[in-house]
């Protein structure tokens, strides 16, 4: 198994809780790690996993070994059972490992029953940190799903359109979507298409027919089965008029570009909406990064009616970040006449030029760097 960068945060979450839920998309390698460090498994899905929990439990309460509970949400009957285990030792840590792929589902039952007794943490695709960075293009290209094609040639986009057709087809529907399979894929292409922009929901309901509030509902399932990021608008006091809808990106390039069309590295480089992948892949990248980590970070973007405009906005420790992201080798000063106006008028404390740079450089005026530079940078956590 290839290591995870969210190991060791995990394991010090298991020192101090009874129960962590560990969650994210699916085949995103959240079985494939807790295997690892569980010797009880359970899928909650099947039938005869959820017959054998409710036979072993009596040898499953007194365990001592990590018990690992897959896809919990899927079995509300266990939480109340996993609650009164834990409260009746709870002097007991890292008793239970709860699996994930659908976050409001998973975070109902924790709420109602297991609130105060377990941590949560977030297992997204693989990030760079966690691969050769000589891969940054084929990461880039095919995301980071295991089995997508990163760690190893061949699976794009073939595994990527598989993946979407059983989202369609049995997941989504399954987790509570109402929608005929033919609609789910069209309204994925439609929020593919607006990578990166200002979510406009009105312009969505009118191409499929729906009303405002069902696209916005059927746009919260893909939230949260962690498909899709809302990055919301910066909301502070400035004496600007500021654009207040969020931006919307996929979370994984790969479903991305399998959902626009799958081209190769070339073809990527040649389509329209390039500069808008490779923004959403960085900001994927260092919020993923930070996750990991266990580091709360605000984030969010700056528009205003008149121009100014920062791709990210990070509150990390006490400090303002201005994150700019250009699609480019050679960064201008234009480029950083355009972040210095709206890191300004935010006040931020750092100011990052990101691009396809391999010559990083600080001045007075910012930072200019490539992404496997801007993440060294934020793990330094000053």
């Amino acid at each position: 198994m290839r290591p995870r960068r969210i190991l060791p945060r995990l394991r010090a979450l298991l020192k101090r809780y009874p129960a962590v839920a560990l969650v994210g998309p699916r085949q995103a390698g959240k079985t494939t790690l807790a295997k690892s460090l569980g010797s009880a498994y359970y899928d909650l899905e099947q039938e005869p996993d959820r017959l054998r929990l409710d036979l072993e439990w009596g040898r499953v309460e007194e365990s001592h070994s990590l018990v690992v509970l897959d896809e919990a949400q899927a079995h509300p009957a266990a939480f109340p059972r996993l609650r009164g285990a834990i409260d009746r030792n709870r002097k007991r840590n890292g008793r239970f490992l709860l699996l994930g792929s659908v976050s409001p589902a998973l975070m109902h039952q924790v709420s109602e029953s297991l609130a105060g007794r377990l941590a949560i943490c977030e297992l997204p695709p693989f990030l760079l940190p966690e691969i050769r960075k000589t891969v940054l293009d084929r990461l880039w290209l095919c995301g980071g799903f295991p089995d997508g094609g990163v760690l190893r040639r061949g699976g794009y986009p073939d595994w990527q359109n598989h993946y979407l057709q059983l989202l369609v087809q049995r997941d989504l529907p399954h987790w509570g979507l109402p929608a005929k399979p033919e609609l789910t894929l069209r309204f994925l292409k439609m929020v593919a298409a607006s990578h990166g922009n200002v979510w406009n929901a009105s312009e969505i309901s009118r191409s499929l027919g729906l009303n405002y509030h069902t696209v916005n509902t059927y746009l919260g399932f893909l939230e949260g089965a962690f498909l899709v990021r809302r990055l919301p608008a910066y909301s502070g006091n400035l004496r600007k008029r500021l654009i207040r809808n969020p931006k919307i990106y996929w979370r994984d390039s790969g479903l991305l570009h399998a959902l626009l069309g799958g081209p190769d590295r070339e073809g990527l480089l040649s389509r329209p909406w390039v500069g808008a992948s490779w923004e959403g892949f960085v900001i994927e990248q260092i919020l993923g990064a930070l996750a990991l980590r266990g580091r709360s970070a605000d984030a969010s973007f700056l528009r205003t009616n008149d121009g100014y405009e920062v791709d990210l906005v990070l509150e990390l420790s006490g400090r303002r970040w201005a994150i700019e992201v250009k699609l480019t080798t050679s960064p201008g000063p234009a480029d950083f006449e355009r972040l210095a106006k709206g890191a300004d008028l935010i006040r931020a404390d750092r100011r990052v030029l990101v691009s396809r740079t391999s010559e990083p450089v600080g001045s007075s005026a910012g930072i200019s760097t490539n992404l496997a530079g801007l993440l060294k940078l934020l793990d330094k956590k000053k």
